[in-house]
């Protein structure tokens, strides 16, 4: 006896074919052949054989199916009615999915031992009992829940017999056939990988870098994604010269036992030792215990889906894209989803974004943080700062030059060159990058196009970056806000600059000292450093010099750390009105204040103070406090930047915002 269900339903005796009586019946059939010998219930059979709008008589049609089929299949194979439903025995009789299932499994293990003629032959057996569209002459309630898996298996299997028969040195035999797969399937990657690799063994490395291009393109334009690791590290090979054809390959011809073997070796980019680029740590991430802890967490968590299998794209998935219907079966692009669908494993890597206003120490934890999480990315960990000195995004290509060199990518990536486009240098930053355990510190990040270009790809990767204001790439949920620190934490910070022993003898006035400072970090910073380099200074002097507001942001000033400097490079382009109406609305108020008392006292406009205020918000330059009866948004600065904005005068401010964006 012999079930085939790789094509059209179909039963056969001694090799002549058994009439199946219709659709429904042949659904049946299939439904208790592929739960495998379990009990397939009655509401499930409805279910694959009506959907959602079964008829009243659902259960004597179920029993007139299964006796119909019980009449063609003969004594030989048992259907049986168990509560709640029916199973099926086939004793000895040959199901055609099961014979390609364990074929394939056999050409797994045969390529896995570098047995590459015995695994071509193998899948290509497996291949061969394919006789069209799976489940062909069933309801498409059951294909739409059985086709993708199938033909996601038989993607695999095909793609597995084609690494086969490249190592076999066979590239000028899969031309054809790879070219008419890229461009039935044109998002499958690895097929188009392998097309790259069999063009480039045949001399035509140019055409194997337009399929690349090519590519990429597709995935963007249909899909919105960029080329994954094996694509990109295929780009890569061709660019290094690092395809060449199998040579002498070993072939072991033997069938049975299979011989122990070494597998074989991955093409991985080598990086020895792995990049490490992050900058000191600093003293501000002294205390903090509990927020240091939370990042740790966020970016070491196992996630729901880590270690899970993906079981292909949901059903609907099959139409996305070109062309889905090959005579073999449809092919759903490994990882695509359609809205709505479930996931399967995420490709994406972990992201947390630390926000806050300037001096808070955004820095400081993150690279305290990413230093500490080495053993955990052993690929390396990445610092790259997105500013310049003076807060604007820097350059992109110089960006990417830089991680490639720590990388060891140091061909055609020189500052003084062209050799390679922008394109090409973010492609071979992405294939440096792909499928790594990395840490990646994005520091100073301005917008959300300054960033998408570096994020690694892959799901092993993890991103950390800082920024004054909320990103749309990165969820709320995955953002982190820094604020001031609490007064233990300031003190043990006082301590650990200007020293342990001189704030215990003046706990007081080391207290009124991180008053004065607002408990934030840079302020912090900076007033130990002052007390460090004047060791004859008692802490009470400090404090007293402090206390008068309108000469604070004078006395938080020490050798390159400046205050004002941090907050005038944050403070957006004013005109000298709207500077002066700035100053006279921080030395005026002191607490929560709407739009609208705001532009009475800046004497602007209330749409245009409601448009300054919100830019101050984005720059963390002022603080929301909520909202008021009426729900209009309350405003709030933070008493050091209400300090420095106090001290701004178009005549006086201008000179000094200049020399800071200067800087």
């Amino acid at each position: 006896m012999e079930f085939r269900i790789l094509g059209p339903i179909e039963a056969s005796r001694n090799g002549e074919r058994i009439a199946l009586s219709g659709m429904k019946a042949q659904t049946v059939l299939a439904a208790l052949l592929l739960a495998r010998g379990r009990v397939v219930s009655d509401a499930r059979l409805s279910s694959l054989l009506w959907g959602w709008n079964p008829p009243a008589t659902m259960n004597a049609q179920i029993y007139t199916y299964v006796s119909r089929l019980r009449k063609r299949l003969g004594p030989n194979v048992d259907l049986i009615r168990q509560p709640p439903g029916y199973l099926i025995r086939t004793g000895d009789a040959r199901v055609d999915t099961f014979e390609f299932e364990r074929l394939d499994e056999e050409g797994r293990c045969a390529h896995a031992q570098q047995r590459f003629d015995r695994a071509a032959v193998l899948l290509r057996s497996a291949l061969d009992l394919w006789r069209g569209p799976a489940l062909a002459n069933v309801t498409e309630h059951l294909a739409q829940e059985e086709v993708p898996r199938l033909e996601e298996a038989w993607a695999g299997t095909l793609e597995r017999r084609i690494d086969a028969d490249l190592a076999l040195g066979r590239h000028e035999d899969l031309m054809p056939e790879l070219a008419g797969l890229v461009a039935r399937f044109p998002v499958r990657e690895r097929l188009r990988a392998q097309f790259m690799t069999a063009l480039y063994r045949s001399g035509r490395q140019a055409d194997a870098l337009g399929t690349y291009q090519q590519g990429r393109r597709l995935l963007a334009d249909e899909l919105g994604v960029d080329p994954g690791p094996e694509l990109g590290r295929a780009y890569l090979a061709v660019l290094d010269g690092d395809l060449r054809p199998p040579g002498a390959a070993r072939l072991v011809t033997a069938s049975f036992p299979p011989v122990a073997e070494k597998p074989a070796p991955t093409t991985v980019l080598a990086l020895s030792p792995p990049p490490a680029t992050l900058p000191s740590a600093g003293v501000d991430v002294v205390g903090r215990d509990e927020l240091l802890a939370d990042l740790r967490a966020r970016l070491t968590a196992a996630r729901p889906d880590d270690g899970l299998p993906s079981h292909g794209a949901p059903a609907d998935a099959r139409e996305t894209g070109r062309e889905r219907l090959p005579a073999h079966g449809r092919i759903v692009p490994a990882g695509a989803r359609t809205p709505g669908a479930p996931c399967s494993a995420s490709p994406a890597p972990r992201r947390v974004l630390l926000t806050g206003m300037p001096g808070a120490g955004k820095t400081a934890l993150a690279v305290s943080v990413a230093a500490s999480l080495a053993a955990h990315y052993p690929d390396g960990q990445l610092y790259i700062d997105l500013s310049g000195p003076d807060g604007a995004p820097g350059g992109l290509r110089q960006v990417l030059v830089r991680q490639l060199r720590a990388l060891g990518d140091s061909e055609g990536c020189s500052l003084d060159t062209d050799a390679l486009g922008f394109d090409d240098l973010l492609c071979r930053y992405r294939a440096r990058t792909a499928g790594r355990r990395l840490l990646v510190v994005l520091d100073g990040a301005v917008g959300d196009r300054q960033i998408l270009p570096l994020l690694p790809t892959g799901r092993d990767a993890a991103i950390l970056l800082t920024a004054r204001r909320q990103l749309a790439t990165i969820p709320p949920a995955d953002t982190v806000h820094i604020g001031p620190m609490t007064r233990t934490d300031s003190l043990t910070l006082l301590s650990a600059v200007a020293g342990a022993d001189r704030v215990a003898a003046e706990l007081a006035a080391a207290d009124a000292i991180a008053e004065h400072c607002a408990d934030l970090p840079l302020a912090l910073r900076i007033a130990g450093a002052r007390l460090a380099a004047r060791p004859h200074w008692s802490l009470n002097r400090l404090r007293q010099r402090l206390a008068p507001s309108a000469t604070r942001p004078r006395e938080l000033r020490y050798g390159d750390l400046d205050l004002s400097r941090a907050f005038a490079v944050c403070l957006p382009r004013l005109a000298p009105a709207e500077l002066e109406g700035l100053a006279r609305l921080a030395a005026v108020v002191s607490g929560p204040f709407r739009a609208g008392a705001g532009a009475r006292v800046m004497e602007l406009p209330v749409r245009r103070t409601e448009d300054l205020l919100e830019e101050l918000v984005d720059a963390a330059l002022l603080e929301m406090a909520g909202a008021d009866r009426k729900s209009r948004p309350l405003y709030r600065f933070h008493p050091l930047v209400r300090t420095f904005a106090a001290a701004l005068s178009p005549t006086t401010s201008t000179d000094r915002l200049d020399e800071a964006h200067a800087c």
